[in-house]
């Protein structure tokens, strides 16, 4: 049998964004995103199409699969792998979700950290954006941080900034490491904070924000009523996504922040029924879509230039 020399990969992922694979850098975590954004795109793939796709071996990829079937992330099937029905209870772990949108992701933070202000006090949900906003919010002089995310408090820890404060609620850990329950709803009550910056499994017209974890919606809820302003971020495959349990409308929402391959329909929808919609575009500038009544039957979102 042939020795087998691994090469540079480009392929298509989620959404039709492209990337190189170097396989001697993929780690596991890294391959299973590629894997289930491959089996999501497709709806089914095989073991020697993965294994083509990341330069490993078959055995690798069966490994891989065997472990992604056991988390509930893809269903496996003879030769391969298939794309899970969508169940709305189900919640993909940090890991995975951490892989996924990461250029979209880190534009919704940035646009999102351009918000707050030193001196201010803020919530921060558990999510792997919200954790990408964390990072942007280091160096922000006298900033508190309330938040019941296990990752945010731990990538915060050790800050070189002395001002920075970390509220961490306390709670029941769920699989995307947030702290929810009595405990985390407890601690929320008991605090106010200026803006609550959200992360969600998902966003539709009904019926709203929502997540698979019933718990985390109560959470999410407490963390709403202890803020002056609520803000969501979003990327745009959160769009038409709904979870089992909902956190609140889109009409609760003061801002809700996303990226610019979110559809026209769903920014129309959006800047209708919240305060204000901000498209965060991967060159670092932000198109501010505004709602505005037109006096008669039919209503009109427009988008002006709001650059950061």
């Amino acid at each position: 049998m042939s020795e087998h020399h691994p090469t540079h990969n480009m392929f298509e992922f989620v959404d039709g964004a492209s990337f190189v694979v170097h396989p001697l850098k993929v780690l596991a975590p890294q391959r299973h995103a590629i894997i289930v954004g491959e089996v999501n795109r497709r709806g089914s793939v095989r073991v020697r199409e993965l294994a083509a796709l990341l330069d490993v071996s078959e055995m690798t990829v069966r490994r891989d699969l065997d472990q992604l079937a056991s988390a509930g992330q893809i269903r496996k099937v003879h030769g391969g792998a298939s794309r899970l029905e969508a169940r709305s209870a189900e919640e993909p772990g940090f890991a995975i979700k951490r892989e996924l949108q990461r250029d979209e992701k880190n534009a919704i933070a940035r646009t999102a950290a351009s918000l707050v202000e030193p001196g201010s006090a803020i919530g921060i949900t558990g999510g792997t954006t919200t954790w990408l906003l964390s990072q942007y919010l280091r160096t922000v002089d006298n900033l508190t941080i309330v938040t019941n995310s296990l990752s945010l408090a731990a990538g915060l820890h050790g800050s070189d900034n002395p001002s920075l404060n970390v509220v961490l609620t306390g709670g029941s850990r769920t699989k995307s490491d947030a702290l929810v329950g009595p405990i985390a709803v407890s601690t929320l009550r008991s605090l106010y904070v200026d803006i609550v910056f959200m992360g969600v499994h998902g966003m539709a017209g009904e019926p709203g924000f929502t997540t698979p974890n019933l718990a985390e919606a109560e959470t999410n809820r407490a963390f709403i009523q202890s803020s002056e302003r609520f803000m969501v971020l979003a990327d745009h495959t959160k769009w038409d996504t709904r979870g089992l349990g909902t956190i609140a409308r889109l009409s609760d929402a003061d801002v809700v922040i996303s990226d610019d391959r979110l559809t026209e329909g769903a920014r129309q929808t959006i800047a209708d029924e919240c305060g204000e919609l901000l498209i965060a575009d991967h060159d670092g500038g932000t198109d501010q879509v505004e709602h505005e009544p037109s006096g008669d039957a039919t209503e009109i979102a427009h988008l002006r230039d709001a650059a950061g």
